[in-house]
């Protein structure tokens, strides 16, 4: 994808976790946007920063990258946010695109990829992006209200059986 799928995809995203996380619709939804669609976009962005800074879809596309970001705030207590515009700046060139990213570099440069990508010059990138976003926060929405409560009662019998 390229930047302004990126940023609609922050943009987008930020107002369906939002929703998904506030859904009552009034201020506390809209306060709940603005917290989320500042670090979520520029995460969204840092990725491309090794277009100026190493190797494209390498340096700074990868897992322990990501792992550095989402590690971030639990030891210095900001950007906490910003590690979902990263991952999904990652979706994004691994689902949408034809090229993908180097998911394992600098151990491994094979660019990974999914058959139904398309190019970044492509005039349906537009509509893949939203597509992708719509899936992004339908797996989020997902997990939060059934497969977490699931496990939340799953672990809470358990703990009930075990002395």
């Amino acid at each position: 994808m390229n930047k302004r799928g990126h940023v609609l995809n922050a943009v987008l995203l930020s107002i369906g976790l939002g929703a998904v996380l506030q859904p009552t619709w009034d201020i506390a939804t809209a306060e709940m946007i603005l917290k989320l669609s500042v670090p979520v976009t520029l995460g969204a962005l840092m990725p491309d920063v090794d277009t100026a800074f190493g190797k494209h879809r390498k340096t700074f596309h990868n897992l322990p990258m990501l792992a550095i970001f989402l590690a971030w705030p639990i030891y210095f207590g900001n950007l906490q946010y910003v590690w979902i515009g990263v991952a999904t700046h990652y979706i994004l060139d691994v689902v949408g695109s034809t090229r993908g990213i180097a998911l394992w570099y600098p151990l491994l440069s094979q660019e990974y990829n999914l058959p139904v990508g398309i190019p970044v010059s492509s005039s349906r990138s537009d509509l893949v992006t939203v597509l992708v976003t719509g899936l992004e926060i339908g797996a989020f929405a997902g997990i939060l209200y059934y497969v977490w409560p699931a496990a939340t009662e799953y672990s809470t019998q358990v703990a009930a059986i075990i002395p």
